[in-house]
């Protein structure tokens, strides 16, 4: 199968996915509660997929959905406001290269990844941000049916310890001993030739609290540039940008 067919098919199994039933009745809560901000929006309340150019040769992973973020716009890191993770990420990745625009407010905003897919570790929004290890665990072959219809990627980055361990996971059969570990811009070489980049996530807690400042994720993405080598050019006809049916 070709690759769009492929990120199809995991997306559809991701957005109809049941298996946590914590974090659906949580997701699904928010959605009725809604923030005063988004009383007219519909939440999208059910899992998220990942998103970005088929033919990316970086893959981004992350922790989770935001309750009123992705888990209202339905888009990985989208819809969480001025300072939020999302426009902090893309700003970088604007930066960098693999982003045509430096923010990311709604599904149809336009925004398309550059040679860049963006996914998460687990696909609900958890309460407190704080998936449990059997939701993480049950959310692993989504991580790898994406991961495996993207056959370009070379290097990963992982946006916090979860997504790090996540990401260690998926890349077990690829990597030797001594366990990798996490630490921010601590860089791992694999035995296939791809390279997994640690990287603090840009949540508000640490991008306003300075334990992760702009400089500090462009020098993780821009290695990151270098390691994949000059751009590619994108073919932005061919990019994956879902249209999101609720």
């Amino acid at each position: 199968m070709t690759t769009p067919i492929l990120l199809s098919l995991a997306r559809s199994r991701i957005i109809s996915c049941t298996r946590c039933s914590r974090l659906r009745a949580y997701c699904r809560a928010i959605a009725r509660q809604k923030r005063r901000a988004y009383r007219g929006d519909t939440y999208w309340a059910r899992p998220v997929p990942g998103f970005g150019d088929p033919k990316a040769r970086l893959l981004i992973v992350g922790l989770a959905p935001a309750a009123h973020g992705a888990n209202r716009t339905g888009r990985m890191f989208t819809g969480d406001g001025p300072g939020g993770s999302g426009d902090f990420l893309m700003a970088a990745l604007h930066r960098n290269g693999f982003a045509n625009i430096a923010t990311s407010d709604r599904a149809d905003d336009g925004l398309q990844l550059r040679d860049a897919f963006l996914t998460a570790a687990v696909r609900c929004a958890p309460p407190a941000n704080k998936p449990r290890p059997e939701e993480i665990g049950a959310c692993a072959d989504h991580l790898r049916a994406e991961f495996d219809a993207l056959p370009r990627v070379g290097v990963v980055v992982a946006l916090g310890r979860i997504a790090f361990d996540a990401s260690v996971r998926l890349l077990a059969a690829r990597t030797e001993a001594p366990r990798p570990s996490f630490g921010h811009g601590r860089e791992h070489a694999l035995p296939d030739g791809r390279t997994l980049i640690a990287c603090y996530h840009p949540s508000r807690q640490n991008t306003h609290t300075g334990r992760l400042t702009p400089a500090m994720i462009d020098k993780v993405f821009s290695r990151a540039r270098q390691l994949l080598g000059r751009p590619r050019r994108p073919a932005q006809r061919r990019a994956v940008s879902y249209r999101l049916k609720r």
